[in-house]
């Protein structure tokens, strides 16, 4: 275990390299001058020079790329260019929000879709399959950020059931908050997972061992659940990790929908003011994310289906 768990970090080091290289590259070839966009177009060339010199824009390339690297491995991002504020700090302000958006989105998601998979399964081609069926096509079909809007419309400008905006105070609030926006993801979650479910299950469900275990009276409940449904896990966790992706780069969306704080608003904001270091800082942070992401991912088969630590 302990081996393969470094054998998968030392996988994941030149991803990150390349990731890294990737973001620094991007900022560079972005049109526009950071020291206009902080200073405004009255700022005078002085100025705007001792912007650059300030900022470190005016050194080499690679002296910036190795300043971006240190500063990622010892956590120091620099500051915004437009609010003077610490990367760092202003990412730890609003990373809780985006990260318990993704996991009750997840949780919710899942709490759904999974129940729906098994019952379309064990119902193939009757009117709980069709209804599961329908359900997915509409959860693929329709766009989160749409969703999102008619959902904000009818229950809380209209009805008045949830908070317009913000993200709340305490674990209450901030629940009652997070609800509508957790909600918007989670139909689109529990459509996919709910359409995976239902494929992997009836895949092993066709196998000869379940036909064995019906065939000496075990329970139907236990066939479908101990012998199918513990063996669709190594599918459903596949997806389980895109699914969790899609979560992620979907929060961008939702967050400004909502106008909730979280790393996809603090990021969307830097990018139209053209703030780099902001936007390095939200771009790693989510790369950074999916490495974890699919790490975890990789942990988990094993504790699924054993035979990978072995192989």
């Amino acid at each position: 275990m302990a081996k393969y768990l470094l054998f998968r970090l030392a996988d994941a080091v030149p991803t990150i390299f390349l990731v890294l290289l990737l973001v620094f590259i991007a900022m560079r070839i972005l049109p526009g001058d950071p020291a206009v966009a902080a200073l405004g177009e009255m700022a005078t060339p002085e100025q705007l020079q001792l912007f650059r010199v300030r900022m470190g824009l005016n050194d080499p390339l690679w002296l910036q790329f190795l300043n971006f690297l240190k500063g990622v491995f010892t956590l120091d991002l620099g500051t915004s260019m437009m609010s003077n504020k610490d990367v760092v700090g202003l990412i730890l302000l609003n990373l809780p929000y985006t990260i318990e958006l993704t996991i009750v989105a997840m949780l919710m998601g899942l709490t759904v879709g999974v129940p729906l998979g098994v019952l379309a399964a064990t119902n193939r081609n009757k009117l709980p399959d069709s209804g599961v069926r329908v359900f997915s096509l509409i959860g693929y079909a329709i766009p989160d950020f749409y969703l999102g809007a008619l959902l904000l419309i009818t229950f809380s400008l209209n009805l008045g059931w949830f908070p317009i905006n913000g993200g709340g105070d305490g674990f209450v609030d901030r629940m009652y908050h997070v609800f509508l926006p957790a909600l918007t993801l989670a139909f689109v979650k529990a459509a996919f997972i709910g359409r995976l479910t239902r494929t992997s299950l009836l895949e092993v469900l066709s196998k000869d061992y379940v036909r064995t275990a019906r065939a000496k009276g075990a329970k139907e409940n236990r066939v479908i659940y101990r012998h199918g449904l513990r063996n669709a896990l190594l599918p459903l966790t596949t997806g389980l990790g895109l699914s969790m992706l899609a979560t992620l780069s979907g929060s961008v969306a939702i967050e400004m929908v909502f106008n909730r704080p979280g790393i996809g608003k603090l990021l969307i904001s830097a990018i139209s003011e053209r703030d780099y270091a902001v936007i390095q800082g939200g771009v790693v942070v989510f790369a950074m994310f999916v490495v974890v992401i699919n790490l975890l991912m990789d942990l988990l088969y094993i504790v699924v289906d054993p035979r990978i630590r072995m192989k």
